[in-house]
């Protein structure tokens, strides 16, 4: 199973063995989330913006088994472009805790980007094309709100992926190539059970502030 993505690169990219600075977010529940998190590990995820139906496919799933994601001892944390007042029509139901970020300030920070490669990729058509179709038959049995027209941040981002340990160490990364290059449920169960072996921390291992990442 191939978790990290390497395919192109970014200088402020976040990759496996970094240590992060902690940080104290809130979600849009008004739930403190704190990150890293004590006897938890924290699986951090990018998405996009408010009613995206590309990440409302995904979310779905995570969703479903999101049971099975806790007994592995995973704490999700999903951060969007959008303002918390558009996030919560559409995420304020979701169990886990939902940011948002609309200055892109998180974004910046863990070196996620936006592209239009995110809609270009041919490998994301099929997915586009079945997401927003699930998604226009949920806005019409009123299960859904449509997202803005002109969404907060636009409709360019790339999705990335942080599983972070309890004492802040970054155990793996994806930067994904387009809008549906995430995380599987089972790939994130599977780095749970068996976390990538990392070098030991050392008193030269540097930390990434909030500041500094």
């Amino acid at each position: 199973m191939n978790v990290r993505d390497s395919s192109h690169s970014s200088s402020n990219r976040i990759t496996p063995g970094a240590v992060l600075g902690e940080r104290h977010l809130v979600a849009i529940s008004g739930e403190r989330v704190r990150i890293p998190q004590a006897d938890w590990l924290v699986h951090l995820q990018f998405r996009r913006f408010a009613g995206c139906p590309v990440c409302n496919l995904h979310l779905r799933s995570v969703v479903l088994r999101h049971d099975e994601i806790v007994a592995a001892g995973v704490r999700e944390v999903v951060v969007f472009h959008s303002t918390a007042e558009e996030l919560r029509p559409h995420a304020a139901h979701l169990p886990f805790a939902v940011i948002a970020d609309p200055e892109k300030r998180l974004y910046a920070e863990f070196g996620v980007e936006s592209s239009p490669r995110a809609l270009l990729d041919p490998r994301a058509w099929l997915t586009i094309l079945r997401a927003v179709a699930q998604s226009l038959v949920a806005i019409v049995r009123g299960r859904e709100r449509a997202p803005a027209a002109n969404p907060h941040g636009g409709r360019l981002g790339l999705p990335a992926d942080f599983l972070i340990s309890s004492d802040g160490r970054v155990l793996a990364s994806k930067y994904g190539q387009h809008v549906y290059d995430q995380w599987s449920v089972d790939e994130i169960l599977a780095l749970a059970r068996e976390p990538p072996a990392l070098p030991p921390l050392s008193r030269s291992t540097s930390t990434l502030s909030p500041s500094s990442a």
